[in-house]
């Protein structure tokens, strides 16, 4: 049985390695009673495999773990949130869960894009929003970017797939296939240093056949962080 949990990492989880992150799952899956399958060979390790890597730093309301649990799982997915939860530490929170199908593609070849926020701090009132509506209307946006030692310049305005900061914070999608755009890069060439932004990932997407969805779905009434530690500022 494969069951996608979809989970939050605010605050200063965000600053928790890869590894880390895995860790506390395993740990939190043990406590609560789940029987999580295992690789074969020399050193089986459980099956579990994470979403698209997280930028070390950023926070995330929309992070996903594939879980593969030995027979006799729960059957229904959607209560193991409330089982999980309380044996996560403050910062991660898993928010909703739903069964796989057999043969459901990994959410490395699903995910197509991502949306964020990003808050900027020292800039004059209006000048984030205006560096972005200037980039959006922009047909092309240029990036420096450095493969196996060597920079080249790259035009990464067919990435950008939303980008708006007239509300506030800068919102923005990005692609994740073909011509992709990290946060970071964007921000570069908005001309704001990446050290002066604060990063959240809000949500990530599938899209197929004209259609778009999240690889798992808020259920109504559902928060993205439910006891989630203090936001970074």
């Amino acid at each position: 049985m494969r069951v996608r949990v979809r989970f939050c990492k605010l605050g200063k989880l965000r600053w928790t390695s890869h590894r880390d992150v895995a860790r506390l799952w395993e740990r939190a899956l043990r406590r609560a009673g789940l029987t999580v399958a295992y690789s074969q060979g020399f050193s089986p390790r459980p099956r579990l495999s994470f979403g698209l890597a997280l930028p070390t730093g950023a926070e995330s309301l929309a992070e996903y773990l594939d879980v593969e649990l030995a027979a006799g799982g729960p059957a229904d997915p959607g209560g193991l949130p409330d089982r999980l939860t309380p044996l996560l530490p403050a910062g991660v929170a898993a928010t909703a869960a739903r069964t796989l199908e057999d043969g459901s593609p990994s959410l490395q070849a699903e995910v197509t894009s991502c949306s964020w926020e990003i808050g900027v701090a020292g800039l004059a009132p209006g000048e984030l929003a205006d560096r972005a509506a200037a980039a959006w209307a922009a047909p092309t946006l240029v990036v420096r970017r450095e493969r196996k030692g060597s920079w080249s310049s790259e035009d990464v305005r067919p990435a950008v797939l939303a980008l708006d900061a007239a509300a506030g914070p800068l919102r923005c999608e990005l692609a994740t296939v073909g011509r992709t755009l990290r946060p970071s890069e964007l921000l570069a060439a908005l001309g704001v240093a990446p050290a002066a932004a604060s990063v959240c990932r809000t949500s990530q997407w599938i899209e197929r056949d004209g259609a778009r969805w999240e690889p798992v779905i808020l259920p109504a009434g559902a928060t993205a962080a439910p006891h989630a530690a203090e936001r970074a500022s």
